[in-house]
């Protein structure tokens, strides 16, 4: 019975610690340009077979380094297909993200072997690709950290003249809501971009799954350094295990704590350099585990941090710090860097030695607002409707990044919503063709629209009226039809509007040329042959208004089914007719000889009658 109990009680325990088990976080991994999903060695990671992607062609691929995930195959995109490419992908719920994209080399003969192109995530540009990048395994890829809050992630390639954009993998992995925290300015609007991580005193690049890391970590790449430089270092390296290290809310691997450098007698003073982008602020995580058994307690080991130059930590004593030996201790801190170089250096005190476990880098970014959606849709529904040309694009934001605005779409900040929004279009001899959408009304910031010298045809939407900030519209040299809608003259802003070269019929609404007339605006009519009612264009016939043209159409239609009916009813009198006609030829003979007998009986009863009477007047007949 006891043994029972402890079965039950066992049973109960497990499930309730399932129950109580954080979840697995969200992870979306995609091998571009495959066309089935694809697991790779050694740890059977799934990769999603490519999908979301607004053009490019797949090609086979060529890894460029050693970490690089072992997929066979990428994506390119040639500027055939527009500046701007993306990957555009739904379903991804709220939250905190690692995306990180591997670039790829595309394995053909005589192809450019190393593009160099922009990346943007979510609108904002987080990296530009360097000469020389298929040659450093942390240049491999591009890396940041974004909250995604409207359940997509748009990730795009802009093409610098430099070579086709070629991607070989996309990861886009959850993590912790507070991951790397750095201070008030830390949340929603800002991005941090990876720069460099370094575990000191490994020889082998590693990712977080290669140090058994927790999946909330985002599966971080670590790149190894075994010296700082100039004799200045040595190595140290631990099995013993690491407290303090796995918890939330950035989850560092164990082993990223099991080797150090630290410092030596020739060179006390031991720092790291690295290159990075001017006029950028730059949050820099430090950590540290006392893991020489020769510093047992606190005191034995302390130093200051300098960050070019400047003082950020002083007084560092990792043991006091932690609360131990073979505990993890993490220092975050955030500078704004003007130069080109980032000098992290170690200054011994007391003459003890510095010790360093690991380095992250990110540059903080502010993240771009992005254009209205609404308007985003308009757009992409214009270029639907016009047949836009791939080589234009219009792929992710038409705003931003603001270094990659979309061609042929103007854009304006609008204090009002907190967002861009379009307040032009230039689309004049591009090529356009098919119709203009009524959807074009909800460009509602729109104060010029040139969609000259294409073959746009259709009627002209009535909804263009309703954009009450148009001061031009030239629809120049197209092939438009029907009549000038009659809101356009609700259009008080219009100063310039061209129409002409068109096949547009009909009276010019007199509204519309009233208010051209009073505000001296700039128009054309000419080379429509069909338009007529303004100086400059052939006088109208009498005109009706609607209601008449509705009252006639009316009576017309009521004629005409007058006229059926008549017709209907003539027809079936004449079939009647002639259908008695016919019984009466059949029925003829019977009919005389029914009328012969009659005469013949009306013969005898005259002459009867009439012997009577001439007996009675002679006297008794001898028959009596």
């Amino acid at each position: 019975m006891l043994r029972f109990t402890l079965l039950l009680l066992l049973v109960f325990c497990s499930v309730l610690d399932s129950s109580s088990a954080r979840p697995a976080p969200f992870a979306m991994r995609i091998s571009c340009g495959a066309r089935q999903n694809v697991h790779t060695k050694p740890t059977n990671t799934l990769w999603f077979k490519d999908f979301a992607y607004t053009g490019g062609i797949p090609a086979n691929s060529s890894a460029p380094s050693f970490i690089t995930p072992p997929l066979k195959t990428l994506r390119y995109f040639p500027l055939s297909e527009g500046p701007e490419n993306c990957y555009i992908i739904n379903r991804v719920p709220k939250g905190h993200y690692n995306v990180r994209v591997f670039f790829g080399l595309v394995k053909l003969p005589n192809f450019d072997t190393e593009p160099l192109f922009d990346i943007s995530v979510e609108g904002t540009q987080i990296y530009s690709l360097k000469s020389g990048w298929s040659g450093h395994d942390d240049q491999a890829f591009a890396e940041a950290l974004v909250f995604l809050t409207d359940g997509t992630v748009s990730i795009c390639f802009h093409s610098t003249g430099h070579g086709d954009p070629a991607i070989l993998a996309l990861e886009i992995l959850q993590v912790d809501s507070k991951s790397y925290y750095f201070g008030p300015e830390w949340g929603e609007g800002v991005i941090l971009r990876t720069v460099t991580r370094l575990s000191c005193g490994n020889g082998k690049p590693k990712f977080d799954v290669d140090y058994s890391g927790d999946h909330w970590g985002g599966d971080r790449f670590w790149s190894p350094i075994k010296t700082f430089g100039q004799n200045s270092d040595q190595i140290r390296s631990t099995e013993t295990s690491i407290k303090q290290n796995a918890k939330a809310p950035n989850y560092y691997p164990e082993a990223l704590y099991q080797t150090a450098l630290v410092s030596t007698d020739n060179q006390p003073n031991f720092a790291y350099t690295m290159d990075v982008d001017p006029n950028r602020n730059y949050s820099v995580w430090l950590h540290f585990a006392e893991i020489d058994d020769s510093v047992r307690s606190a005191g034995k080991r302390v130093f200051d941090i300098l960050i070019n130059g400047n003082v950020v930590f002083q007084d560092v004593d990792v043991v006091k710090m932690s609360g131990g030996q073979y505990t993890a201790l993490v220092l975050n801190t955030t500078v704004p860097i003007n130069g080109r170089t980032l000098t992290i250096t170690l200054q011994p005190k007391g003459g003890s030695h510095a010790i360093i476990n690991a380095i992250e880098v990110f540059e903080v970014i502010v993240a771009e607002l992005k254009t209205l959606p609404e308007e985003v849709r308009a757009l992409q529904t214009l270029k639907n409707s016009l047949g836009l040309p791939h080589r234009l694009g219009w792929n992710g934001d038409p705003c931003v990044p603001k270094q990659h605005p979309w061609r042929g779409a103007d854009c304006q900040f609008d204090k009002t919503s907190n967002k861009w929004v379009i307040d032009g279009l230039g689309l004049d001899n591009q090529g356009l063709r098919g119709f203009l959408p009524i959807d074009i009304s909800r460009l509602r910031h729109l104060q010029s629209i040139n969609l000259s010298g294409n073959s746009i045809r259709g009627a002209i939407p009535s909804s263009v009226g309703t954009i009450a900030s148009l001061e031009v519209l030239d629809l120049s040299y197209n092939f438009l039809n029907g009549s000038i809608p009659e809101s356009l003259g609700k259009l008080t802003s219009l100063r310039r509007l061209n129409l002409n070269g068109n096949s547009l019929s009909g009276r010019v609404p007199a509204a519309l040329g009233g208010s051209l007339l009073h505000h001296r605006a700039s128009f054309n009519f000419t080379d429509n042959a069909g338009l007529c009612g303004i100086p400059g264009l052939p006088t109208c016939g009498p005109h009706l208004s609607t209601g008449a043209k509705i009252g006639i159409g009316f009576g017309v239609l009521i004629i005409v089914l007058l006229l059926v009916v008549c017709s209907v009813v003539w027809w079936k009198r004449r079939q009647n007719i002639q259908r008695a006609q016919q019984i009466a030829a059949r029925g003829a003979p019977y009919a005389k000889s029914r009328t012969q007998l009659s005469h013949d009986i009306q013969l005898a009863r005259h002459h009867y009658h009439h012997g009577a009477r001439h007996a009675s007047e002679n006297g008794p007949s001898l028959l009596s």
